[in-house]
């Protein structure tokens, strides 16, 4: 204030002076944009503080407080917290100094006391804006409560008050990545790594940012030169893998799975991930001995997993290896084996049976399905199909009409069931059939085999 008292002249008017200058003389040269950006009302009043020395960071404190806050230093030294706490809230008070609210709030952080420092916190930046230490253990709290949309506006305060060392831009890149927002995360994570290049969790960080951003290459190269540094990390390893699959590079990542087992962190996951790479490319056996590991490391045995890949499998034609996976299931698990899974178990049991040719021993599958669940509309379509097969219409007929009563399952029991009576010649009766099928689940196959039977019937 005392630049402006030696002119003698308003704060306000310095402003307004400024600005008529810039406008008038500039006014030719700027555009419409730039203008709007010097009128702005906020930039403004920025530009007119400018003219002030910065204001400290740190409360002042009184005389007064200063002798009350050695004693409050000296109950600290002596771990008397409790004490301490008494008096700082018996010097509590609106006109009191912020760092007496500091330092209650500071003994509550110590104490795991989180909820009763963070709001001492904000009362100590309520009364001091700019106090940068509250404003910092304030964001620390919120990041270790997993409260990160409370933390960033207190970090980003950190940051514009000066404070902006690696730790505070590890913290807000921690807690843009917790919100999703990545590309805000890899700037943050940049700065840490940049004022702080020892850390290995903010490089993490950074190329944790760039997946999710699907900068996979990026990903990959930083991974490497962190690998370089420390290959026994397992956690580095995966999420290179996890790029090599961003990149399209399935056999890549792959070694990068079969590594991490070998380093001993190999998860159940992991080990999931790299059956489903086999499968996909034509591995069967290597699946599913990685599909087996997997269970063997699980705590919680999921076989949704396992089963799934078991009827990727037996779609693939790797009848042999489903087989294997199915008995191993069946042996190793039968405990863990809910009426759904058996029923699934079941249903693969069948079509190995039917794949083998071995049709006695499908239809006693699909039976034992069907008493395990009398509306299993699949296996009564596939019992129908079996007696069929074997000529016994009356019987394949009863189990399709079954099927058919079955609301998710009647358009294809009566495809089914159509196609068996015009296997023997009845052309005339299958054709509502197959028109009561379209009406529920249009398809053009079931269209142009329908007008292929009317086409035939007419002729009979």
């Amino acid at each position: 204030m005392k630049i402006l008292k030696r002119y003698d002249v308003s704060l306000l008017t310095v402003a307004i002076i400024f600005f008529a200058l810039v406008t008038n003389t500039f006014a030719g040269t700027l555009t419409p944009f730039e203008l709007s950006i010097w009128n702005d009302e906020t930039f403004q009043k920025q530009f007119a503080e400018s003219y002030l020395s910065e204001v400290e960071v740190e409360p002042r404190v009184t005389t007064t407080e200063r002798d009350q806050m050695q004693k409050i230093l000296g109950l600290i030294s002596e771990d008397n917290m409790d004490e301490a706490v008494k008096l700082l809230q018996k010097y509590q008070s609106p006109a009191a100094s912020a760092v007496i609210d500091f330092t209650l709030a500071n003994i509550y952080f110590q104490q795991e006391k989180m909820d009763e420092a963070a709001e001492v916190y904000q009362i100590a930046v309520e009364k001091y804006p700019k106090f940068r230490r509250a404003w910092r253990n304030l964001g620390l709290i919120y990041v270790r409560q997993s409260e990160f949309e409370k933390a960033l506006p207190a970090l980003t305060k950190v940051v514009e008050l000066g404070g902006g060392d690696s730790l505070t831009y590890g913290l807000l890149g921690f807690a843009y990545s917790s919100t999703e927002n990545n590309l805000s995360a890899e700037s943050a994570y940049r700065m840490a790594v940049l004022m702080d290049p020892n850390t290995v969790d903010w490089k993490m960080g950074l190329a944790r940012s760039l997946f999710k951003q699907e900068k996979y290459a990026d990903a990959v190269a930083l991974t490497s030169q962190l690998i370089a540094s420390d290959p026994g990390r397992s956690d580095l390893w995966l999420l290179q893998a996890n790029a090599y699959i961003g990149q399209n590079k399935p056999l890549k990542a792959a070694e990068n799975y079969e590594l991490v087992e070998r380093l001993g962190g190999a998860t159940s996951d992991s080990l999931n991930m790299l059956g489903d790479i086999y499968i996909n490319e034509g591995l069967f056996d290597m699946a599913v001995d990685a599909y087996l590991r997997s269970m063997e490391k699980s705590e919680n045995v999921k076989l949704d997993r396992a089963i799934r890949a078991a009827k990727v499998l037996t779609t693939r034609g790797a009848f042999k290896e489903t087989g294997r996976l199915v008995k191993h299931i069946e042996n190793d698990y039968d405990d863990l084996l809910d009426d759904d899974t058996r029923k699934d178990l079941l249903k693969l049991r069948a079509r190995l049976a039917v794949a083998e040719g071995a049709g006695e021993e499908e239809a006693r599958v699909l039976e034992e399905i069907v008493k395990i669940d009398p509306l299993d509309g699949e296996a009564l379509i596939l019992l129908g199909q079996h007696s069929g097969r074997s000529g016994d219409t009356e019987k394949a007929i009863f189990y399709f009409e079954r099927a058919s009563n079955i609301e998710k399952y009647e358009a294809d029991a009566k495809v089914r069931h159509a196609q068996l009576l015009v296997k023997n010649g009845k052309y005339a009766d299958a054709i509502p059939l197959l028109r009561r099928a379209q009406q529920i689940k249009p398809r053009d196959d079931v269209q142009q085999y329908l007008e292929q039977v009317e086409q035939v019937a007419k002729t009979r």
